[in-house]
């Protein structure tokens, strides 16, 4: 499969991807959790469908060093007993605000406070962002119908 446009060349592309990938380094560098981010970007993606952006963060938080159990059972995570308190907030919230156009309410209250008893303001901050980053890349990806299975962890420096 090949894409639709070679965005990663596009002048104009790459010029929006450098301020999605701006917003994506404040997160990175905010205070939460590697591993959370990780989680949140591998289930919104399987969520839109997005093979590209699994492919990358599946393998980005196994050479960061993620257990593969952990990575198996993210699709699944209420029924898994690997993932913390703190993590099934994160995934939650990520859920809801991935699917938010199958949701009449959006993020629901109780989802919102789940995550706010795990996570400080700038947590809580960096975690929106997070969910809003993903789900752009995930939209670019998918739209452009970017393949999956030729990322190497770091390749985007």
């Amino acid at each position: 499969m090949d894409p639709r446009l070679d965005f990663f060349g596009n002048s104009l592309a790459a010029k929006v991807l450098r301020h999605i990938n701006s917003a994506g380094r404040a997160v990175t560098d905010s205070g939460l959790p590697h591993a959370t981010q990780e989680l949140v970007k591998i289930r919104a993606s399987q969520i839109n469908g997005c093979g590209f952006c699994t492919d990358m963060h599946t393998k980005d938080a196994t050479a960061a060093g993620e257990m593969p159990l952990r990575l198996n059972l993210v699709a699944v995570w209420r029924e898994a007993t690997v993932f913390t308190d703190a993590e099934r907030a994160a995934l939650e919230l990520a859920e809801q605000g991935t699917r938010i156009a199958d949701a009449a309410g959006g993020v629901t209250d109780e989802a919102w406070a789940n995550a706010a008893e795990h996570y400080d303001e700038d947590q809580l901050a960096a975690l929106i962002s997070l969910i809003a980053v993903i789900n752009a890349y995930n939209r670019v990806n998918v739209i452009n119908r970017q393949p999956a299975g030729d990322y190497r962890p770091g390749q985007f420096g």
